[in-house]
């Protein structure tokens, strides 16, 4: 049968007028998955902080129950009191001091003070140094806390110290209405190797493990405490509305992630230059940076004045821009001679 060029639809055509697909009439889940997905990281990306915190919880409780299978062996003498604190405390105190390190407004306080000490303790503002170190101390306490909580509710470190006390009013307390085998043999509980009864030494064992959780939940409440009062002085204090400290928060985030990301760019951008330079031996083209004193200014720390609606001190040197002083090109020559010196 014979079929004019009319009647015949050439390939092309009849692909161009093929209806599109969408996916989301197609397959209605499609949609909803995706809204779900969104919604799930929004959830996740404001409950960060509590996420952080049961994150660190966990990983306390992991290492606490760690130490005390592998590496807590109490040697049952006259050493448990010394030997069981160390444990209890020693972790505590290396936290406290990672703490301070993975601070970073802890090095934007401290870097560069022993050359400009203004920096610390501006003119005027002699109490804002007081006042930020005592930020970074109560966040930095969070870890060192919570390991304190978990190994005192575990029992088994406590117990170890407690057995190796010379005290008079403690072993008057742990052993009440014991025989004196617990007032002579008391730093062989934890081993169970005492001339007492079994019952007696599991009595005794118990009795330092409950004093050990008290103290345990004792020190939970009250740095739940501590934190919601300070946390109440600080929101009543504040010098901007509810919603105006949430848009505070969110553009710091936004701004550290911006200026993260333009640090490496520009880091790539400056040293792919300097390397094609050297090898072509040729002169290097202008590369637009900032100077040493916006380095320094946009590296103090932010301080909110209602009259000028500043939300980070980038912002502000930003806003104001900056002049270059004689105080500045002082700061200037010494951050040179220090890199050249490195």
């Amino acid at each position: 049968m014979f079929v004019s060029k009319e009647e015949r639809a050439p390939p092309l055509a009849t692909a161009a007028a093929a209806p599109q697909i969408n996916k989301q009439s197609l397959f209605p889940w499609y949609a909803f998955s995706m809204d779900a997905f969104q919604g799930i990281l929004k959830f996740f990306f404001n409950q960060k902080t509590v996420i952080g915190y049961s994150f660190m919880a966990l990983l306390t409780l992991g290492s606490e129950r760690l130490f005390s299978l592998v590496a807590f062996k109490c040697p049952c003498s006259t050493e448990n009191l010394v030997y069981g604190l160390v444990f209890l405390f020693a972790p505590a105190w290396v936290l406290l001091i990672l703490g301070f390190f993975l601070n970073s407004k802890f090095w934007r306080l401290f870097t560069g003070c022993c050359v400009n000490p203004r920096k610390i303790f501006a003119k005027g503002h002699s109490c804002r140094f007081v006042y930020v170190l005592g930020q970074i101390a109560l966040s930095s306490l969070v870890a060192p806390t919570m390991w304190l909580s978990v190994a005192l509710l575990n029992g088994t470190f406590y117990e170890c110290a407690m057995s190796g006390t010379k005290s008079s009013r403690l072993l008057g307390l742990i052993c009440k209405g014991k025989p004196q085998e617990c007032w002579d043999e008391l730093h062989k509980v934890s081993c169970g190797k005492t001339s007492m009864t079994p019952a007696d030494n599991e009595e005794v064992k118990l009795s330092l493990q409950a004093q050990s959780q008290i103290l345990g939940w004792f020190i939970i409440c009250s740095a739940s405490f501590f934190s919601l009062i300070t946390t109440c002085c600080a929101r009543c204090r504040s010098k901007v509305s509810y919603l105006q400290l949430n848009f505070w928060k969110t553009y710091a985030q936004k701004e550290k992630e911006q200026l993260e990301n333009t640090f490496l760019e520009y880091a790539n951008k400056l040293s792919e230059r300097n390397v094609k330079c050297f090898f072509e031996k040729k002169r290097p083209d202008v590369f637009p940076m900032p100077t040493f004193a916006a380095w320094e200014a946009a590296s103090k720390l932010h301080s909110f004045h209602q009259s000028q609606q500043h939300y980070s001190t980038l912002h502000r040197v930003v806003e104001d821009g900056l002049d270059l002083g004689p105080e500045d090109d002082e700061t200037t020559m010494v951050l040179v001679g220090t890199a050249h010196s490195v």
